[in-house]
């Protein structure tokens, strides 16, 4: 499966094109979703354009999304940074009018256990974001809810290619037990090379302007829809480790 991430926490001055809004969200999905993505993951934000777990902000993200990619399931973060106390972050989640397919929750953040159980009373699925460098795989793997997850997420965050492979060969180590399915990605310079290693391992990965903002050869990404298409061809041509 290929996820986009359309924005990401990024803001417009580290990408002019960043979608930001509700409307913008949904015609980056469109596009990315025509190029070959099968799952959005975004970041809902305030007027300010920054991240925000809000029930109206979250149900116009949402709903717009849904509209222009119908079918194509669509997610949420409820990363620390857009609410940190993780009481008000799971009473937000608990507030939502419009529920999305699924939320990331990150287990390296406090409250991540509580933020999870919620998404899951109200039926949503969650994404548990383990981050390499992190003690997030363990605390993860010792939450009695971890066989309700819907995925894992390993979140490569070494920017070196070859340090981010080695972690994330030690990640993916750390988490040989999972009891769901792993998405692996990585970030800003190592995201391409993390994106092979997935792709030969037959996993899960996502690319979008929240992971990268150029493409393999080094140009600057025009859109989500290009980095879709550089992802799928890379998956396609990468030959799967047996």
């Amino acid at each position: 499966m290929l996820q986009v991430c359309p924005n990401g926490a990024r803001s417009r001055v580290e990408c002019a094109h960043l979608p930001v809004t509700a409307e913008e969200l949904a015609v980056a999905a469109r596009e990315a979703v025509a190029a070959g993505a099968e799952d959005v993951h975004l970041h809902p934000k305030d007027h300010d354009g920054q991240d925000t777990l809000e029930a109206a902000a979250v149900a116009a993200a949402v709903s717009a999304v849904r509209a222009a990619v119908p079918g194509v399931p669509v997610g949420v973060t409820t990363g620390a940074w857009a609410t940190p106390d993780p009481r008000a972050r799971a009473a937000q989640v608990r507030s939502w009018t419009v529920l999305p397919d699924h939320a990331s929750v990150n287990w390296h953040e406090d409250g991540a256990s509580e933020v999870a159980t919620a998404l899951l009373d109200r039926g949503i699925g969650v994404e548990a974001g383990i981050y390499s460098g992190t003690a997030a795989a363990r605390r993860f793997l010792d939450w009695p809810g971890a066989r309700r997850v819907l995925r894992v997420l390993a979140e490569i965050t070494e920017a070196a290619p070859q340090e981010a492979l080695h972690a994330a060969a030690e990640l993916l180590d750390g988490l040989g037990s999972v009891p769901a399915p792993i998405l692996l990605h990585g970030e800003d310079t190592a995201a391409w090379a993390v994106l092979r290693l997935a792709a030969s391992r037959g996993l899960d990965t996502r690319i979008g302007l929240e992971d990268v903002l150029h493409l393999p050869d080094g140009a600057p990404a025009p859109g989500n829809a290009a980095l879709v298409r550089a992802a799928r061809e890379i998956i396609q041509d990468t030959p799967k480790r047996t």
